[in-house]
């Protein structure tokens, strides 16, 4: 059976990579009846920042070899370690289960919300691998990061999500929508491309709509 795991990470608790991904979690269930949902919202919730404790979990897998997910507890020995554990084991526990894997993400100072990093931090292994799983990104920008923008060059939003899924997850089906210039609503400077924030916010509700009804079974 598919499960979507739906992640948020957004300060505001009403906002727009919020608006995106819950648009992408209600279409996406409707296409699949009886489908697994997991809900996190760690702005919320925050995790916790990873420790000692959790490098040293890290270091017994290098030195064992183990990359077997399945594998990962039984390098759990010191009592700090099986703390730490109590922490990592939910977290990567709903991970594993998913198909597809739900971000809302808006970008914060370039990149991407302290939350969402902690709980990447947390789930996150010496060679793993997360084969047949597919992400979906919902963002938000205050401007605009798109190809041939002049801000293009400091996005390490999307930029450091497709490194790090590829790189670490060795997973490269991903998919980023966003909803760009957010701040022509607050931003006198920014208000006259307030019609393309609009247009922006119409085309990103579309595309998740279309990729939750259509271009996410798994």
């Amino acid at each position: 059976m598919s499960h979507l795991l739906h992640l948020d990470s957004s300060a505001r608790s009403t906002s727009f990579s919020r608006e995106l991904s819950a648009r992408f979690a209600e279409v996406w269930r409707a296409a699949h009846p009886g489908a697994g949902y997991t809900y996190r919202d760690v702005a919320a919730a925050p995790v916790p920042p990873i420790g000692q404790a959790w490098t040293e979990i890290c270091d017994a897998l290098l030195t064992e070899g183990i990359t077997d997910p399945a594998g990962y507890a039984s390098v759990v020995r010191t009592p700090e370690q099986r703390e730490a554990w109590t922490v990592v084991e939910p977290l990567l526990a709903e991970l594993l289960a998913a198909d597809v894997v739900l971000i809302g993400a808006p970008m914060y100072n370039f990149s991407i919300p302290a939350t969402l990093k902690l709980w990447i931090d947390q789930v996150t292994f010496p060679k793993m691998s997360l084969p047949g799983k597919a992400f979906v990104v919902a963002g938000a920008r205050g401007g605009t990061y798109l190809p041939g923008t002049p801000r293009e060059p400091v996005d390490h939003h999307e930029r450091y999500l497709r490194d790090f899924f590829a790189g670490h997850y060795d997973v490269r089906d991903v998919t980023f929508l966003h909803s760009e210039l957010t701040n022509a609503l607050v931003d006198p400077r920014l208000s006259p491309r307030d019609p393309d924030r609009i247009a922006s916010r119409e085309e990103a509700l579309l595309a998740v709509e279309k990729l939750a009804a259509n271009g996410r079974e798994a």
